[in-house]
């Protein structure tokens, strides 16, 4: 029993974090929506991180992936209005945010992930604005007018809980991704997938001789990434904000965030994207109020300080420091 909460106790800082923040949230007048926005950043980067940290591959067009959620959870809700299902079907539309995002990555990682380094990043580039374009000029699911469901949604759970479920719930569901995606970046890493994919990342025609599988693990932990990225996306936004439309939900600002984020505070580790997160999310809220207007032009320099003086990332560099004492096994 020991053994196991020492093999997993660098998941209660994490855990600690988030409990805090909701708190905060919850009890703090006028703080709910900063605290919510910071939670979405943590749980960005910690999906994110179960695929850019553990093979060091980078995905510019991750952000088809929370599109794709996105559109599940829209589709679902507009195809099963009237049905009378209820609840139920918001359960549906994450069954099929899992199914557009993962068979999505299944797609694409088959392909992209047989090359490396800059021509993977090269290859996935395409991938955001190639899958928007189609949307648009095939007028799928509704081609550049998007969906608007909120009259649906209002008919399956009345006007009262589709507030609700906009204004909090679809915050705390945000939350449980997060710790749903730091529960299994954690037991990635402490188990072989983690050895594997360690292997891969600092050597991959090593591991290849070392009778490695590496194509099949680097697709287990993109599809991975990419499911959680799709539960996001259904969450933070077809729940939050009752539309979809292709401009807005295949940004690729939130790839960037994303890589930005998870370079703050450390690719590979587990606190990483929560440190990252909430330095990433406060730093933009501070500046906004502070230097409206001129936030990116202050902000962007500092994360490149940041950045020079912490290579390893903030909670990186913390582990290289403390790693060796009694608190490095809740530093990892």
């Amino acid at each position: 029993m020991m053994r196991t909460l020492d093999k997993y106790a660098a998941i209660f800082p994490v855990l600690v974090v988030y409990a805090v923040l909701f708190l905060l949230g919850l009890n703090m007048s006028g703080m709910w929506q900063l605290m919510a926005t910071l939670l979405f950043y943590c749980a960005l980067g910690q999906a994110f991180n179960i695929f850019l940290g553990m093979t060091g591959y980078v995905d510019f067009g991750y952000v088809a992936f929370v599109g794709m959620g996105t559109y599940g959870m829209a589709v679902t809700i507009t195809s099963l209005a009237g049905t009378g299902l209820g609840g139920l079907t918001i359960i549906a539309g994450y069954i099929m945010a899992l199914a557009f995002s993962g068979l999505l990555s299944l797609a694409v990682g088959a392909v992209a992930l047989r090359l490396r380094g800059a021509y993977f990043a090269i290859a996935t580039i395409g991938v955001n604005e190639g899958l928007r374009f189609l949307i648009e000029g095939t007028n799928l699911w509704g081609g550049s007018g998007g969906i608007i469901f909120t009259r649906q949604l209002n008919d399956i759970l009345g006007k009262d809980a589709s507030s609700a479920l906009a204004t909090f719930w679809a915050d705390v569901l945000v939350l449980i991704i997060a710790v749903l995606a730091a529960i299994t970046t954690i037991v990635y890493m402490r188990s072989k997938i983690g050895y594997a994919l360690t292997a891969l990342r600092e050597d991959e025609d090593a591991a290849k001789v070392m009778g490695i599988n590496v194509t099949m693990f680097k697709i287990l932990a993109f599809m991975t990434s990419a499911c959680f990225a799709g539960l996001l996306g259904a969450t933070a936004w077809a729940l939050k904000t009752p539309y979809v439309f292709p401009p807005e939900v295949f940004e690729i600002h939130y790839t960037i965030e994303a890589i930005i984020i998870v370079m703050l505070g450390g690719a590979g580790t587990l606190l990483g994207p929560v440190a990252g997160g909430l330095i990433y999310g406060i730093g933009k809220y501070v500046l906004s109020i502070v230097l409206p207007g001129f936030q990116l032009l202050i902000f962007a320099p500092l994360i490149i300080i940041i950045i020079v003086a912490f290579p390893d990332g903030v909670v990186g560099g913390i582990r290289n420091k403390f790693g060796h004492t009694a608190l490095g096994r809740f530093i990892l």
